[in-house]
């Protein structure tokens, strides 16, 4: 499998790469998951408390918020824009930087003429406009370890006009919330990157949260665990453009959905799939923004995740799942967020799941339109 595995601080193994080689489009579902999440859930819609995960009790006490700084004041806005140049950009996720080519420049065509409904797709090159390439763009950060790596993020309508929806695994890994290597930094949101370009203008972040359910002790519980039983959202509020303009302002949004059962909807995903940058002959190394559509269906070894038939990798994490998507304007609501694929939570190859919008997601949704 191409995906890298995705492994909480306290499973790392002491290597250059760690926690950067497991950021993608994934967090490991486990076979004791699998057994441990009652299957009876996965009918129905959001919200879901399932007990433990794994052995380990990850819905110990309420589910509550928690919060990250970003770039808060002009001279660190300024320091995160300066570090992600062209060529960083086109390499995050690599597993060794140092030595890797900067991959070259995806040209497929553009087609204005829209993509007909419902229409299936496994998985290309998206190339018929319209809003996604406006307000869905790549997430770059730094790990701990000083390597970057990137997901998938897409701005939603808010009263705030800056609110942004990926994977909370893009953002942290278990652990506390105030320990020095929880939490990824250098957030840089690039709105329909292409090619290594800005095309509307690059974003740091002013503030990020996560359910609390990411606080557990990482001795005792995988990222995994969180994402299986149905934590993986993460939410962002973005610094203004340059000129002061709120980036939904800039971009546009996206509807946001939080008690949408997906069941036998057509949905729509969208992803930058980076994993070419380490495996040869995977054709996606981050460059285009890659569409897959399609029936979804819970995984068979991870109930509460829905998914559609899509062979998208590393770095589609957060990614929007889109229901009653609109292939001539390019509109939607997001339903659900890339969390992991076929291998880890089951299901028929190649298939994409998401993190379904529910009550977790609705709170964090809601401290962002006060920030």
């Amino acid at each position: 499998m191409r995906t890298p595995h995705y492994r909480s601080r306290g499973h790392q193994d002491s290597s250059a790469g760690s926690l950067r080689h497991a950021i993608g489009m994934s967090v490991a579902i486990s076979a004791a998951v699998a057994a441990l999440v009652a299957p009876a859930a996965a009918a129905n819609a959001v919200p879901h408390d399932p007990a433990f995960t794994s052995g380990a009790r990850v819905t110990a006490g309420p589910d509550t918020i928690t919060t990250h700084a970003g770039a808060t004041t002009p001279r660190e806005r300024h320091r995160i824009s300066a570090y992600w140049t062209p060529e960083r950009m086109k390499l995050a996720g690599a597993m060794v930087p140092e030595i890797t080519p900067v991959p070259e420049d995806d040209n497929t065509p553009d087609n204005p003429r829209p993509l007909p409904a419902n229409t299936p797709d496994p998985g290309a090159v998206w190339t018929h406009g319209g809003a996604v390439e406006r307000n869905i763009g790549r997430l770059f950060f730094t790990f701990s370890d000083g390597y970057d790596g990137s997901c998938t993020a897409t701005v939603v309508a808010g009263a705030n006009r800056s609110t942004v929806i990926t994977a909370a695994h893009c953002l942290r890994s278990v652990g506390s919330p105030s320990a020095d290597d929880t939490w990824n930094h250098n957030f840089w949101f690039v709105p329909g990157y292409r090619n290594g370009t800005k095309p509307l203008g690059g974003f740091s972040v002013k503030a990020m949260a996560t359910s609390s359910r990411w606080n557990v002790d990482p001795d005792t519980t995988d990222s995994s665990d969180v994402a299986a039983a149905g934590y993986d959202t993460g939410l962002l509020v973005a610094n203004p453009a340059a000129g002061g303009r709120p980036i939904a302002d800039v971009t546009g949004t996206q509807r946001i959905g939080f008690d949408r059962p997906v069941e036998d909807a057509f949905i729509h995903a969208f992803g930058y799939p980076n994993n070419g940058l380490n495996v040869p002959g995977d054709t996606y190394v981050g460059s285009r923004m890659i569409h897959c559509a399609g029936t979804s269906h819970p995984g068979p070894k991870a109930p509460l995740l829905w998914g559609e038939t899509c062979d998208m990798s590393a770095g589609s994490s957060g990614g929007p799942h889109l229901a009653d998507f609109d292939t001539g304007t390019g509109t939607g609501t997001v339903v659900g967020v890339t969390t992991t694929d076929e291998e880890l939570a089951g299901g028929q190859a190649p298939t994409l799941y998401a993190t379904r919008l529910g009550d977790s997601a609705h709170r964090l949704y809601t401290w962002a339109q006060s920030r």
